[in-house]
């Protein structure tokens, strides 16, 4: 990760963690497993992509941090829960995530299961923080991506994707749901957040689409070259189950060229904002080129 992008993410990160650790129960309130659960995933690590997104997004389009960080905390809660049920037995049964015990295999496959529905329940309380005027186009734009319409629909079509042969069309449906829906409402939250008018946000779309597109190729490539220790779960887990991925379709090398590609056309989406853009330049940049 380049120097930028890791001084931009670490603040990020800072900013966000500390809010959610003020808006998630303790892990000492009762129900204390259900709570400990809930606090182990969100806690657990990781980038923080989706809610620096609604951070850099709100300050570019001219709104003030502390009105985005309830939305912010929404996306990274959204986005944990996703992950604990993904990891289940029924789901893609994986026993790591982010270099730690899934939370099934720490807590058990109920509580883990619980401990996701606090967590998007939860997601949709924080929001209600954010600016009044503001609420309904984030639940609206949130909840859709999050749905059966974006990351739910698309994790069903992963699943049903097992059962025959992968198409270019199957994976490209996939990939537009289950991943890069809720990277684009990250960067449309931010937008919102930040008051941005209708050309704007249009923009600032248009770069959201291509960026989550661009994350999940790249995403999928690392799951056949990185090491189960740079990716903090378990190394070519896509392949050995038979997931409609990018690589299994295109092959590796055409998978990397359209990663760039997109890359491409989400920086010319940020264009108009000149120097005011390159925070989310630097993240574009290591979204699409990172190692681990």
């Amino acid at each position: 990760m380049s120097p930028s992008a890791t001084r931009i993410l670490t603040r990020c990160s800072r900013r966000v963690e500390s809010y959610l650790d003020a808006v998630t129960p303790r892990a000492a309130t009762a129900p204390r497993s259900l709570h400990a659960a809930m606090r182990y995933s969100l806690f657990a690590g990781g980038k923080r992509l989706r809610p620096a997104l609604v951070l850099l997004t709100c300050d570019l389009a001219g709104g003030k941090e502390r009105d985005a960080l309830p939305a912010a905390a929404a996306l990274e809660m959204i986005h944990t829960y996703s992950l604990i049920h993904d990891d289940l037995p029924a789901m893609d049964d994986d026993d790591m995530r982010r270099g730690k015990p899934s939370c099934h295999r720490k807590f058990g496959e109920a509580t883990a299961i619980l401990a996701g529905d606090a967590l998007l329940t939860l997601a949709f309380e924080t929001l209600s923080r954010c600016p009044a005027g503001s609420v309904a186009e984030l639940v609206r734009v949130i909840a859709g991506a999050a749905g059966c319409a974006g990351m739910v629909g698309g994790q069903q079509a992963d699943l049903d994707g097992e059962e025959g042969r992968a198409t270019p069309a199957l994976v490209r449906f996939i990939h537009r749901r289950k991943t890069a829906a809720l990277l684009r409402a990250a960067v449309q939250a931010g937008a919102i957040c930040g008051r941005a008018d209708s050309g704007t946000y249009r923009t600032l779309t248009q770069f959201g689409e291509n960026l989550g597109l661009a994350f999940q190729i790249a995403d999928d490539v690392l799951d056949c070259t990185a090491s189960t220790a740079q990716l903090g779960k378990t190394a070519g887990k896509d392949a050995a189950s038979g997931k409609t991925t990018y690589p299994a379709v295109f092959g590796l090398e055409r998978s990397r060229r359209e990663a760039a590609r997109l890359a491409a056309r989400a920086r010319r989406a940020l264009e108009p904002f000149g120097k005011r853009a390159e925070p989310l330049r630097a993240v574009m940049t290591f979204v699409v080129e990172r190692t681990s």
